[in-house]
Order: structure tokens, then C-alpha cells, then sequence
């Protein structure tokens, strides 16, 4: 039998902050033979998703055995089995305490799902999207504190309730709300490309013609889940 342990404490996590500030994904391996071990092992360890670190904390020929669950369960509660199955009755053990075991015969489809559950246990890095630009080609003063940009739309739209900012040659000096939008005096709720528009900007007099402003929305990528153990058995290749 090959096998490989490491001694570690017994907290339960998807992922750890190991020494050096990286996530950790903490898994079982069982495979049919002991050099389809060393193979699999070396596919794992080829992984390298930046901020995440995977490690093997057992490793053991033949089949998923209640030992290997309870492995698992001081890890990430992640076993990958490769050309083998559950020894009988475990499935209900498995949803009880929140494992995952995953079933594989082919080593790319291992890898590629690694790595996808690797890169969800990095932090969401929020994106903007720019919606619209406009270059100030006036500006109009609505009371002391208030002005109005006089702007022309270059790319894009801007529309009432959107984000916007206001950038000088020195960068963004505001960011705010849309609040209305007039064109040739009439309220709009929205302008597009080749149009001159008004942006009444409340508390704010300091910007100055050849500004742009930028209208956007800040999102998540939408493979934003951070992965957990599913309860469950999962045959990828069957």
C-alpha cells in the first residue's frame, strides 16, 4: 500500500491561509494502483493557480474506504477517487457530514475540475464596465454649490441612476449618482453617442471644461461561487 499522512489540526475548512498568505485545498486521493498513484499526485501537484495551494494529505491504493472520510474531514472534505468506487454504505455518512467525493477515469477531467475549485476559493475581484464617456464642453452654475456639466456624448450612453465620475487631468475627482439628464432643456432619462447632454451635480463645483466623465457599473464575474463540499458522490466519468 502507498500512503501518505500529515499531521494537522482538526478544523474543517474549504480553505486555510497556509504560512506564506495562500488558500489551501486539502484533499484525499485513492486510486486502483500504486504507480497510477505517483501519476495522479504529480497531475496535482502540476496545478498552480496563484494564491492557492493544493495538497494531498492522504494518499491510498484501492477503494474509498470511512478511514479516508475521516481523513478528508480534518481538510477541505474533498476525496478524488481515480478508477475506484465507495466501499458500501457510505453515501449517507458522505451527506451527514458534508463530504464530497468526486469519481474519475479520465486524469484531465481530475485536473481541469482542480483547477476550477481552486481559482473559486480566491477572493471576487470586482469589475467595472464603462457604459458611456463624455467630454464637458460647458458649465453652468445652478446655485453656489451646485453646477451643471455641459457634456457631449462621445461613446456609449448616460442614464439617470448610473454611476458616474468626473475625471480631471489629475484624476477622478468626483463620483456620484446620475440625477437627471436634459437635453435642450428637456429631462431624459437617457442619451446616447452624438448627443449634448446636462448633468445637474449637487455639492460639487470644481470641474472644468475638457473634463471627461465616465459613466459605469462595477459587477462580479459571474464565476463568483466559492466551491464547498456538496454532500454528495460525484462519478465525472460515468
Amino acid at each position: 500500500m502507498h500512503a501518505k499522512k500529515h499531521a494537522k489540526d482538526s478544523i474543517p475548512q474549504a480553505a486555510r491561509a497556509s504560512g506564506d498568505d495562500r488558500r489551501r485545498l486539502e484533499l484525499v486521493v485513492k486510486c486502483d494502483a500504486a504507480g497510477v498513484i505517483d501519476a495522479v499526485i504529480a497531475a496535482i501537484d502540476a496545478v498552480k493557480v496563484d494564491g492557492v495551494r493544493l495538497q494531498v494529505i492522504h494518499s491510498a491504493v484501492g477503494p474509498i474506504s470511512k478511514s479516508d472520510l475521516l481523513m478528508a474531514m480534518t481538510g477541505s472534505r474533498l476525496v478524488v477517487g481515480f478508477e475506484v468506487d465507495l466501499m458500501p454504505k457510505l453515501e449517507l455518512f458522505i451527506k451527514e457530514n458534508g463530504l464530497e467525493v468526486r469519481l474519475y477515469k479520465v486524469i484531465y477531467h481530475l485536473v481541469e475540475d482542480l483547477k476550477s475549485i481552486a481559482r473559486s476559493l480566491l477572493p471576487v475581484v470586482p469589475r467595472e464596465e464603462i457604459l458611456g464617456t463624455a467630454k464637458v464642453i460647458a458649465l453652468f452654475k445652478s446655485s453656489p454649490k451646485d453646477s451643471i456639466l455641459g457634456c457631449e456624448i462621445l461613446e456609449g450612453t448616460l442614464e439617470v441612476g448610473r454611476t458616474f465620475r468626473v475625471i480631471s487631468a489629475m484624476g477622478p475627482i468626483y463620483t456620484g449618482k446620475i440625477e437627471s439628464l436634459q437635453i435642450e432643456r428637456k429631462s431624459v432619462t437617457r442619451a446616447k453617442a452624438g448627443q449634448q447632454v446636462g448633468i445637474k451635480i449637487r455639492g460639487f463645483n470644481r470641474a472644468a471644461v475638457g473634463d471627461v466623465v465616465e459613466s459605469f457599473k462595477v459587477y462580479s464575474p459571474g464565476d463568483s461561487m466559492t466551491w464547498a463540499p456538496k454532500g454528495d458522490v460525484i462519478r465525472v466519468d460515468r
